[in-house]
């Protein structure tokens, strides 16, 4: 008598074989024993898997675990970095609107100081023009008296001049003198 059954191999699929009893008196019991052999090592498989099955879950839900707060961690990290791009951004454009402020009150403050450097350009212009008679007329008036003045100290600065002239000599021939003789007191010169 032959009887067909399946087995499992190693990698899970399912192939069918045959038992064949040598003993015709044994049929039965070959046929219930190696259904016993088959029920137990299905209900072998069956625990592997399951258990297989419960410690995968656990790798599966560790794994996850480890994967989320690695996630957690890499959001958190592009969050921070992010924040801090925005606020130095935010600070950057804060800068420039000082910058732009301080340059526009800048022009502001030129535009409307110009007008008044303009006034007091024409105001002195004017005033120049109008003082410019008084010079003329003070240096007229000054004139005379500088000539005057001059032509009466010209020659008292001649006479100073003539009498203080022969001093001079005297002390330029005093000193050439005086270093003629420092020269003549030296030891020759080795050129």
């Amino acid at each position: 008598m032959t009887l067909k059954y399946s087995t499992i191999k190693a990698s899970g699929s399912l192939t069918e074989g045959t038992i064949r009893s040598e003993n015709p008196r044994s049929e039965g019991l070959s046929c219930s024993s190696a259904a016993m052999k088959f029920s137990l090592v299905a209900a072998l498989v069956v625990v592997l898997a399951v258990a297989y099955g419960t410690e995968a879950g656990s790798v599966v839900k560790r794994d996850a675990e480890t994967d989320l707060e690695k996630l957690t961690q890499l959001i958190n990290d592009m969050s921070a970095s992010i924040t801090g791009a925005t606020q130095d951004m935010v600070e950057k454009v804060k800068a420039l609107e000082v910058t732009n402020t301080a340059q526009t009150y800048i022009e502001d403050s030129r535009a409307q100081i110009q007008p008044l450097v303009d006034k007091v350009q024409a105001e002195a212009a004017k005033l120049q023009e109008q003082v410019k008679p008084f010079i003329a007329n003070i240096e007229d008036q000054i004139k005379p008296l500088t000539d005057n003045f001059q032509a009466q100290v010209r020659p008292l600065t001649d006479n100073f001049q003539a009498q203080v002239q022969p001093l001079t000599d005297m002390m330029e021939k005093f000193f050439q003198q005086v270093m003629d003789q420092t020269k003549a007191l030296l030891p020759p010169s080795k050129a």
